[in-house]
């Protein structure tokens, strides 16, 4: 996979329940840069999240990028219940053509969890496990919806170490999140973006993803 990847917004309008809540975000994530995603609850940064990551379309602009090379984690942690963290693992990391599941396991201290069904897992664990799902997509473009939720503060440690590692290598990651997560980051403050409905484009297909949670990852 091409680790010089970039993804571009570009005058984006999107939409939720068919409703504009941002117009015309233009910005780019650049190889190598972490870019935190500012704004309130409900100010419209996980259906921007989700539009970049090709779960609905916008509704006037573009998103640059190869789809190949992007990974999207939102709210859900995706794990087959009845798998084991070793079994979810190696799952994942077959559907994006891997093999290797060491770093995941060892980045996120899952090696004494290996053997135990995710069903089995406390909330923070079961975060930990669907974090490390990053790590074996060998994709180089992450874009993240509140990671650290349920994580305690060694385990927000290991996510930071993780993105830390991922971006020396030269991928990206744009983070929504309300925490400081002690990274060398950029900050993208969605607020000036807020639609105005007068002046949006009209939307004609009401097109909504709540039932897409979690699934790029």
């Amino acid at each position: 996979m091409d680790f010089s990847a970039s993804l571009t917004a570009d005058t984006l309008t999107v939409t939720r329940g068919g409703v504009p809540i941002l117009q015309n975000v233009s910005f780019t994530l650049s190889p190598g840069q972490v870019l935190i995603l500012r704004g309130p609850n409900g100010s419209g940064k996980t259906t921007l999240l989700r539009t970049l990551a090709g779960l609905q379309p916008p509704l006037a602009g573009r998103v640059v990028s190869d789809p190949e090379t992007v990974t999207y984690g939102a709210h859900a942690d995706g794990l087959k219940a009845t798998l084991s963290v070793e079994e979810n693992l190696q799952f994942w990391a077959s559907v994006h053509g891997q093999t290797d599941i060491t770093q995941a396991v060892e980045g996120f201290n899952l090696a004494g969890l290996v053997h135990r069904p995710s069903a089995n897992l406390s909330a923070g664990q079961k975060r930990r496990l669907g974090l490390a799902r990053l790590l074996v997509t060998g994709r180089p473009i992450w874009l993240l919806d509140e990671p650290t939720v349920s994580l305690d503060v060694a385990s927000v440690a290991l996510f930071a170490d993780a993105v830390r590692t991922h971006v020396a290598k030269g991928g990206s990651a744009l983070i929504a999140t309300h925490i400081d997560l002690g990274l060398k980051a950029d900050s993208f403050d969605i607020g000036p973006y807020k639609a105005d409905p007068a002046k949006a484009p009209d939307s004609n297909d009401g097109f909504d993803t709540d039932g897409f949670e979690g699934a790029y990852l």
